[in-house]
């Protein structure tokens, strides 16, 4: 484990008295043309300008199998449930999220060294990687809730101290993902500027936010806004499908009021050269298994 480096200038600005838009100060993809890896190069410029590409079939259907078996077996371990790193539906109390499941679990450590996975991220943020979070995400049929609205550069340059946007996400469906479970919904090209939101962080905020997002939420005239300017990009999918997306994407999900349950693998990759620090709009950071202070790259 290595210690934080010291806090560099806020180009990022947020949790003010008021909004800010802030122009992007930072490239979308950092490694330079030519790059080898499993990306090809029509497929980085459509990640640079849209701020995501999907896959569709990154896994087999037998690798998906050996992840739902292995994702059951975590959320139905009373164990789990216990755990910290356990996250919980506010109304059914079940397992809602499992973070730092590459710790947890050697199947999923597995996967986040597949060289399909970490090699697309090396790729885009031009370096060695490291994991600045790791979860699964349960969403049952008949009532499972959504996330909000937001970006998630914006909380953790706030609460984990990330300085620039060289992280990148990928979420891995191990079910079908339909138009209307609660798929993931990006807005394209909403990468390229920061929305700053208002309002201060509330110490140990992430235990509130987890269930509900409050701080770090847009407004809804400039939700209004982003929406107008860039359109709404729903993801379908089968199981074994993938969407990669900047750290800075404008992004949410809805409820899942249909029978067919939606899980799948969230991994946050962020460049060794990016490492967090003391955060720029928060108390402290938030813990370990939620944002790394371990950055070991992935080997």
């Amino acid at each position: 484990m290595t210690t934080a480096p010291e806090r560099t200038a806020d180009l990022y600005p947020t949790r003010g008295a008021t909004e800010v838009i802030t122009p992007r100060q930072d490239p979308v993809v950092w490694s330079q043309p030519g790059t080898e890896g499993p990306f090809q190069p029509a497929e980085l410029s459509d990640f640079e300008r849209d701020g995501f590409f999907a896959i569709g079939e990154l896994l087999t259907a037998e690798e998906v199998a050996v992840y739902r078996a292995e994702l059951d077996r975590l959320v139905n371990d009373p164990a789990m449930r216990a755990d910290a790193r356990s996250i919980v539906e506010p109304q059914s109390q079940e397992i809602r999220s499992v973070f730092e499941v590459h710790k947890i679990s050697e199947v999923f450590a597995k996967l986040v060294a597949d060289p399909r996975v970490v090699g697309r991220a090396r790729q885009i943020l031009g370096s060695d990687v490291y994991v600045h979070q790791s979860r699964i995400n349960v969403k049952p049929g008949f009532g499972a809730s959504g996330f909000y609205w937001h970006s998630d550069f914006e909380t953790w340059h706030a609460e984990d101290g990330l300085s620039n946007m060289r992280a990148v996400s990928v979420s891995i469906a191990l079910t079908e993902n339909f138009d209307t479970n609660g798929g993931l919904m990006i807005m394209p090209g909403s990468h390229r500027h920061f929305l700053g939101c208002s309002g201060e962080t509330p110490r140990d905020n992430y235990k509130k936010s987890l269930q509900m997002q409050d701080a770090g939420t847009p407004s809804d005239e400039a939700l209004t806004k982003m929406a107008d300017a860039h359109s709404i990009k729903l993801f379908t999918g089968k199981a074994g499908s993938a969407t990669w997306f900047d750290c800075n994407c404008m992004h949410g999900s809805g409820d899942n009021i249909t029978p067919y349950p939606r899980s799948n693998v969230f991994v946050v990759f962020n460049s060794v050269e990016n490492t967090a620090v003391d955060p720029f709009a928060a108390p402290v950071p938030r813990p370990d298994y939620i944002g790394a202070r371990d950055f070991t790259p992935v080997r």
